[in-house]
């Protein structure tokens, strides 16, 4: 009895312990990928970032762009100003990249690099020519500095949503471009009004 007793006590102790095992293998094969998973979208961020722009650098320019545009619109707003980046982009006269979308607009040569005639062509900085950008924040001359994180980690997140899952992607209808409702831009009058979102009214081509 003693002797039997002593094999059932030795018995459930290796089955503890083969339990045990179980349940590290399971955590390996579960929680450790998805944590890691998790690290590798924020590596290298910038607190408050979802990815950089090394790792996504034409996410990034939406986001750029949703942010300084719209960052105080409400969320239909910020969705509206990048379906317009997409529908340049899908559009014959515009760039076919979200980046060159962005930043189109004339370009300077800098005196930094304008004075050494020897310097390579892709070594020379150029700089946008104030006030001649197709979107304002990138030419007005100010700071391009994110100060509101839980904005910018917003935009970001709509610049994501929008490309891949397609969330209001549609929303202007085709619009192409918008303007605050405080302004009258001379080139209105020449598109077809598509209708006001927060602070901004779009517009599409004839």
């Amino acid at each position: 009895m003693l002797e039997f007793k002593f094999f059932w006590e030795r018995f459930k102790y290796y089955m503890r312990i083969l339990f045990s095992l179980i349940l590290t293998v399971v955590s390996v094969f579960t929680i450790v990928p998805i944590s890691y998973a998790g690290a590798i979208t924020l590596q290298n961020a910038v607190e408050g970032e979802l990815y950089t722009e090394s790792s996504q650098p034409e996410l990034y320019c939406l986001a750029m762009n949703t942010y300084f545009e719209a960052k105080s619109e409400p969320i239909a707003g910020q969705y509206a100003t990048a379906d317009v980046v997409l529908n340049r982009v899908n559009d014959a006269r515009y760039p076919n990249t979200i980046c060159e979308v962005v930043l189109q607009g004339p370009t300077r040569e800098s005196w930094k690099t304008k004075q050494h005639k020897d310097l390579p062509e892709d070594q020379r900085k150029f700089n946008p020519v104030k006030h001649r950008c197709q979107f304002s924040w990138y030419c007005d001359g100010k700071a391009d500095t994110v100060r509101d994180g839980d904005a910018w980690r917003k935009a970001q997140e709509i610049a994501y949503r929008i490309v891949f899952e397609k969330k209001y992607r549609g929303i202007t209808e085709g619009a192409t471009h918008y303007h605050a409702t405080y302004v009258s831009p001379n080139w209105a009058p020449e598109l077809d009004l598509v209708g006001r979102i927060g602070t901004h009214i779009f517009y599409r081509w004839p």
